[in-house]
Formats: structure tokens, sequence, C-alpha cells
């Protein structure tokens, strides 16, 4: 088995993923730059001749220390070259540095191409040239936090050259992201149910072509005429070979109708070059290319899919003509593309709403540099008008704006949103609480969600009355606050969510609001976390425990780090940017421990020292090594009885028992942190010999949440005993 490391444009990574294990991966790892992975050199193969996401695959051949040139250069040395630069052959380097001392790039490309040289010299007494277009050998060294990983990259150059692409036509949307839009829409899908597809904004032809080489059963590779592993000497030429035959075979086979995939374009330039691109792609006979304006787009078919990436508006005046196009490219899907699917790729997602339809689901990409939005619509009557679902504002009624009651509120709203942000502008605070119920009879939890730049969102919870207070009453006032919101709040009601908190009880904390899978990425502490405001009855990030995680932070300076009840990893991701030496986050739930992942990879953390353990904590701290971990976080839920646990926790109950079995963990000088969102909660410290114990509660509550003093409790406790 060989390991593999294969990149993908951001946000495209869960569809390389999927497509590794299709082609006979191993432990595949998602990461934010793409996968890594195990397998025979025939998964790297067909991955080259399959991937239709992928940048690069990469073969991996060594990781080493390199926390200075020298070793650097002593790293690349230990690697037998011969093996891999046949007679003759050529080379080049691609060098990456990411927080390491070696931090010139072409200086330690340099470095290791001297070592890789003067090691073939000294063997062949002759040296290898250097061809940085098409090297018989392209060799990729990335060193991280000082840590080097050398890899030959079988690719040689970026897969998204597909073999048929003019050199001279610069397209607006790389092949590799076309494929991703086209697989995120479900393009494979609606082409094996017979739909058709139609890109009436083609441009040079991308989206056509892609989807005509996904419906055809066509390898992206199988007309390119280079690759990375063709002149590299370990290459096993036959088994390339079978691949491309076996490839071939099923290209030949494909019974895809010609009539189904449509591109247009109101520039004749474009659809001269579109044009031109279909026939060098072998796909003339399968897409048809027409010069005519948005305007004339009509659904060939009753159902399919439209994807369209309609210009992003970069220069000064743009915005009020992409307002008209937008508004234009609605009427023609309302009109003449009913019961079909639409993907549009978008560098402003808040001209979404020109379209008069409600997105589905929305994705984070990058095209390039340009970070962009893939915003994904039904086109059907129910979608036509913004309809109120579970986690959005629901609809506005602005005659309530007027009313003395919403006034009121929104002036409260409108000055704490003014004094607690010029607080948390100071204090470098991205994500707040706003409002708590300041005003009793406007009773909402309001919190701000920030990305550290101009992104934000807000979250708003509205409590549940007592069941004295007449439902229109709760009505009422919870319209005249929703009136105000997106004016004071200076937001799109699509970046306002709501809901009704309620006390949880038995399994219902665990269950889900909605399926819509969207993740927003937002700051805390110099740090990134990801959050969802649609799926879950918390967003994944306790706002009132920012001090608790910078407590953490500081405590954690090369010390073992312990998570229990881990949720999202939060303060994982704390832990492991003060310096500890490895972290443990233990969750019940596979879902919250692959959001924690991802929220320790999106910070750089995903090395084997970081661990993820799926239990129930209760039995797990039963088997849990004594003394293993020097600081601990012990943050459980009030009550639980899920379905996965072996009992029920309540944590005024069991809290004494949790404690004794935790501290049973903690190593000599340890610290653990024990904080508990239970408002009535009384810890029982006589209960706990030998441990000492730290109210430190008043100390972790953020200014935002000094209106609610008991919205949490927290200790450190310590044994007191001599050398324990």
């Amino acid at each position: 088995m060989r390991e593999f490391l294969a990149t993908a444009p951001a946000g495209a990574a869960e569809l390389l993923a999927a497509e590794a294990l299709a082609a006979g991966a191993a432990h595949c790892q998602e990461r934010p730059w793409g996968v890594r992975f195990s397998g025979e050199l025939a998964v790297g193969y067909t991955l080259c001749l399959w991937s239709r996401v992928a940048s690069r695959v990469l073969l991996m051949l060594a990781e080493a220390p390199a926390a200075t040139p020298e070793a650097l250069y002593a790293a690349t040395a230990a690697i037998d070259w011969s093996a891999h630069i046949g007679p003759g052959a050529t080379l080049a380097v691609d060098f990456e540095s990411v927080q390491s001392a070696v931090t010139h790039t072409r200086y330690g490309a340099l470095k290791v191409k001297d070592a890789i040289v003067d090691q073939l010299r000294s063997a062949r007494g002759e040296r290898p040239d250097v061809d940085t277009v098409r090297p018989s050998v392209r060799i990729s060294v990335r060193v991280a936090r000082d840590q080097a990983v050398f890899a030959i990259d079988l690719s040689g150059e970026s897969l998204h050259r597909r073999g048929w692409r003019d050199a001279g036509v610069a397209a607006p949307l790389k092949e590799n992201l076309g494929a991703a839009l086209l697989l995120r829409c479900g393009w494979a899908a609606i082409a094996e149910a017979g739909g058709a597809f139609v890109d009436p904004m083609c441009g040079s032809g991308t989206l056509p072509i892609e989807a005509a080489l996904i419906a055809a059963d066509r390898a992206p590779g199988l007309t390119r005429d280079y690759f990375g592993f063709l002149g590299w000497g370990g290459h096993d030429a036959a088994l390339w070979g079978t691949l491309k035959d076996a490839a071939a075979a099923r290209a030949a086979a494909s019974s895809w109708p010609p009539g189904r995939i449509f591109g247009s374009d109101h520039d004749s330039r474009a659809v001269e070059v579109a044009r031109a691109a279909i026939k060098a792609a072998g796909v003339a006979h399968l897409v048809r290319i027409d010069h005519k304006p948005l305007a004339h787009a009509r659904a060939p078919l009753p159902s399919g899919l439209m994807v369209v990436n309609p210009p992003y508006g970069e220069r000064l005046g743009d915005l009020d003509s992409l307002r008209l196009l937008y508004a234009e490219l609605g009427l023609v899907l309302r009109e003449h593309f009913s019961g079909w699917h639409v993907g549009l790729l978008t560098g402003n997602a808040g001209l979404g709403r020109e379209l008069k339809l409600e997105a589905r689901r929305t994705h984070r990409l990058f095209n390039g540099p340009i970070e962009v939005r893939l915003l994904r619509f039904e086109v059907t009557p129910e979608h036509y008008s913004r309809e109120h679902r579970p986690g959005r504002l629901p609809p506005v009624d602005p005659a309530r704006r007027a009313s003395g009651g919403a006034q009121m509120f929104g002036n409260r709203l409108r000055k704490n949103l003014d004094t607690l942000g010029r607080w948390a502008r100071r204090e470098g605070v991205d994500c707040f609480r706003v409002y708590d119920a300041d005003m009793p009879e406007y009773a909402f939890a309001i919190d701000v969600y920030g990305d550290g730049g101009s992104e934000r969102w807000v979250c708003v919870q509205e409590y549940a009355a007592p069941v004295t207070v007449a439902e229109e009453r709760v009505r009422t006032r919870r319209a005249e606050a929703v009136s105000v919101l997106p004016a004071v709040l200076g937001l799109e009601d699509e970046r306002i969510w709501f809901r009704t908190r309620r006390r949880q009880k038995g399994t219902e904390q665990y269950r889900k609001l909605a399926e819509q899978q969207e993740f927003h990425e937002v700051r805390e502490g110099g740090l990134r976390f990801l959050v969802n405001f649609d799926d879950y009855l918390d967003t994944g990030l306790f706002l009132d425990h920012r001090l608790t995680r910078a407590r953490l932070r500081e405590l954690a300076a090369s010390r073992r780090f312990l998570n229990l009840f881990g949720y999202t990893g939060s303060a994982s991701v704390y832990a492991a940017a003060g310096g500890a030496s490895s972290t443990t986050t233990v969750d019940l739930s596979r879902a919250y421990l692959d959001w924690a992942r991802r929220n320790l990879e999106l910070n750089g953390f995903s090395g084997r020292e970081h661990v993820l353990v799926q239990a129930d904590a209760l039995e797990w701290l039963r088997g849990a090594p004594a003394a293993a971990w020097d600081l601990i976080f012990l943050d459980p839920p009030t009550f639980s009885n899920s379905k996965k646990m072996a009992g029920t926790l309540d944590v005024q109950r069991d809290h004494v028992d949790l404690l004794a079995a935790a501290t049973r963990l903690l190593a000599p000088g340890g610290v653990l942190v024990f904080s508990t969102n239970f408002s009535r909660f009384s810890l029982d410290a006589g209960a706990l010999p030998g441990l000492g114990v730290e109210d430190i509660s008043r100390a972790t509550i953020p200014r935002d949440f000094e209106r609610n003093p008991r919205i949490h409790r927290c200790f450190l406790i310590r044994h007191t005993a001599p050398g324990a």
C-alpha cells in the first residue's frame, strides 16, 4: 500500500474523497485542500485518469523534520532519487512552506533541487536538467510546522487541463471547478434519468463540455498526452495501458443521445470559441452551442439542470447592471424552466434574491482567488416567493414597523448594537450576544456571528412564552420584533435565522431541526470555526464559553488535553492553539465529531496527536487510563438520556461521580475545568475529598452575557494530596 495526497479546489474535498473511494482508496481523510488516502499505484493512476475535480495527485515518498535549510537538504538527500529519476530525465521542484523556519519558497526549492542533483551526480557522474514546464518528474515538497512531506506529482500539471483546451484561450472557470458544480447539483443522476442540461451564459463552453463528459461516461484525462508519472522511474506502463484501454472502451460503449446538452451566449466571439472547444473535446455530436441572448433561453425537455456562471461585476457601477441580469434570469426560469433544477455560481450571493426564488442549498467555493457561492434552486411554484421554514426569519409585515412596541424594541436593540458593537470591535470579538430579553415582553436572545471580515449573520432565539401568556399576544410581539430586525441589524433577512427555544426533554436535545447542511465560517479569538444555523438546536459554538475557552488556551501549553462531551471541538481547537502536546475529544455523536475534525483542520490541526473518540463519555471514563492527561475540560449536558447511552445523566445528581471519574485521569499537577449551564447548579465540594475546587464562574462570564450571570457555572479542580 502507498500513501497519496490529492488536491482540489477549496470546497470540493468531499467530492474528491468520493472519487478516491470509488477508485479503491483506503483510509481516506478529507482535508481543506483535498484528501489523503492509501492504496495501490492503480488508485493514483485511476484518479489521474478519472477524477473530475482533482487538481493534482501526489505519491508520498517520505516525511522528515526540516527546521533548517541544512535539515531540509539532509532530508532530501536521505531519499534514493535514482529510483525515481532515470538517466536523461528532467525534473522540477514545487515547494510550499506553512508556519516553518524555511519561508522562502524559491530558496527551499533550490535546496531540494541541489540535494537531488548532488546525489545523482555522485552516483552517475551526470546531473539531470531542470524543466519547469513539462518535466519528466515533478517533485512536490510541503513543509508545515518544520515537518517536510516529499511526493512525486503523478499529474505533472493541473488535472483541470483536460488536453483539449487551446492554450491561448482564457476560460473564466477551470474545468475541475466546473465539474464540481455539476456534481454538487446532481447532474449525474439527472442525466441518468434522461434530463437535459442548459447553460445560457456558456462563455467558452466549460460547463456544457464537462456535462457531456459526465453524461457520456468519458474519463476527463483520456485525451491528455502528458502526466507526471510517464517519465517517472517507477512508472508501470502496462498498468497504465490497461486502465486507459478500459476507459476508452467505456467511452465507446456510451449510448448517451444527442439533443440534451445545450449552451448559448449573447457574445458571438464566445460562441465561436465554445464551438471550437466542443469539437476539440470530441463532444460536438452531444453539445449544441447557439448564439442568442439570455431572454431566448428555453427548456428543451420537461426536466433537467441549468448551471450558470454570470459575470461577478468587479468594476464600480457593475452592480446595477448585474441586478437587471439576475432579474432577467429569474424571469426566464419562472416562465420557461418550471420543474428544473438550477445551480448559480456568484461572487455576490445577495444578487440571488433578484431571481425571486428561494435557494435550497448554498455551497462556499473559490474560483481561483475569488470566494464564490453556488446557490441551488428548484424552479417550482412553492419556491417562487419566500416561505417560512424552521430556522429562517418569518415573513415580515411592514405595517408592524410603525407600532409603538416595534419602535421601542428597535431602539433598545439599536442601542445595544452600538454599545456592544464598539466593545466587540475594541476587543476583537467577532461573535457576541447583542440582546438577551432586555425587554422581558420581547423575550429573544440575539447573537451576531462574524468571520473577521465583512461577513455577518444573526441567530435569533425566541424564548418560549409561559402558558399564561395568550398566543395572540406572543404572535403580535414576535411580528413587531421581526419587522424591525433587518433594518436595525443592517442585514438582509436571508442572513437572519429565527427559532423558538424551549426547555428540551429526553432525547429532544439531539433532534435535528432540518437537513440543510449549510455551514458558515466564523472567527473567535483569532481562530476559525464552522457554525450551522439550520440543522441543530445550537449553532456549534457556545458564545458564553468564550472566556472559558480562552482560559483553556492559556493553560494548555505542552499539556495533554482531554475534552469530554466534546461537542464540535471548539475547546480542543483552543487547546491546540495554546500549544497542547495532544488533544483527545470524546463525544457520542458521529456528526459532532466530524464537525470537530473539520474545526481542527480549519485551523491547521490535523496530525495524529489530535484524537477523536466516538463513545459514551460515561462509559469511556471507566476504561480510560489513569493520570494520562494534564488538562481536562468537562462540560456535560444538564440532562441526557440518548438512546445510545447506557443510562441517563443528570448533572446535579451525578456530578460528584462524574468528577471523581474524570479526576482519576488527571496527571499530577494537572487541572480539570468543569462547566455546566444548569442555572440552579450547586457543587457538592464536601463529597470530593482530596480535590481543591476554585469557583471561577464570575471571571468566565463575558461582557455580553453579564445580564445573566448564571448563564453557566465554571470551576477549576486540582488534586490536593502531594504527588496526586
